[in-house]
């Protein structure tokens, strides 16, 4: 297998080139209407060529969320395949949002899925949940080391349900969400400029009330249509916050389909990004 550079390694240079942002590809039924286009393959199509034509040569990051694609079926699937491989070709970095958790075989099949250089759909790094124990994810964590790509691992999200899980009390008397930044942490031990394993952090938390320090990224979804703002981001995050990949999916994409519009959207909210960052 010929490894990219460790994802961190290019990450960091992505943000430090190209603004510390990250943009979701989100085909919600409500966006597509929005932007005049049919809840269908052919509106699919032309909503993700758009998004990816506009920005993938600008922002550091782009992250299709794969359900809106899914629901399609294998035409939607292949939608994202195109997409995938354009917006990594124009040199953005692509995150696939996919959230996936399982064990053994399974967990194999989903790393390869994403992470496999040969792969379809092989991205720069996925998401995935470790509730069914942080050693579940041991097949993503390796083959994305051998690959030179990323793991986002979810640790504190922005719905309010996961607090029942991710605040629970784990056996070592800290919550579930700090026993997973420690693994997170562990597995980052001595990467520099940053370790490719990172954590999912809802940048609408009021206070993260967790340690944040672990040598890895920190993905920030909330900003703009859930709530949270540039602003919020120094105080949620502390002396992480030179980490912190914001995420900006909705506040982006209601600007379309005018590819300049959106294109102004990802700008504006990268320049508050780095204003809020460089007063910290």
């Amino acid at each position: 297998m010929s490894a990219l550079e460790p994802f961190g390694t290019r990450l960091r240079q992505a943000m430090d080139t190209r603004g510390p942002l990250c943009v979701g590809i989100d085909p919600h039924a409500s966006l597509l209407q929005a932007w005049g286009l049919g809840d269908d393959i052919a509106g699919l199509e032309r909503f993700t060529r758009t998004v990816v034509e506009a920005l993938a040569e600008r922002v550091a990051v782009l992250k299709p969320q794969s359900a809106f694609f899914e629901r399609f079926g294998s035409r939607g699937v292949a939608v994202l395949e195109h997409a995938v491989a354009e917006a990594r070709a124009a040199g953005a970095l692509v995150l696939m949002d996919a959230k996936r958790g399982d064990i053994g075989s399974t967990m194999a099949a989903y790393a390869e899925t994403y992470l496999r250089p040969d792969a379809p759909l092989f991205s720069d790094a996925v998401t995935v949940s470790p509730y069914l124990g942080f050693g579940s994810l041991r097949p993503a964590l390796d083959l994305a080391a051998a690959s030179g790509t990323g793991v986002f691992v979810l640790g504190l999200t922005s719905n309010p349900e996961g607090a029942e899980v991710q605040r629970a009390r784990a056996a070592n008397g800290g919550s579930v969400a700090q026993l997973m930044l420690d693994h997170i942490s562990a597995e980052n031990a001595g990467a520099s400029p940053l370790g490719s394993v990172g954590a999912v952090i809802g940048a609408t938390l009021a206070d993260a009330g967790v340690g944040l320090d672990i040598n890895g990224p920190l993905l920030a979804p909330g900003i703009g249509a859930q709530g949270a703002t540039p602003a919020d981001l120094p105080r949620v995050f502390g002396a992480a916050v030179d980490r912190v990949v914001p995420n900006v999916s909705r506040a982006v994409l209601g600007a379309g389909p005018d590819p300049a519009a959106l294109r102004g959207a990802a700008e504006r909210y990268a320049d508050e990004i780095r204003t809020a960052l460089a007063a910290r």
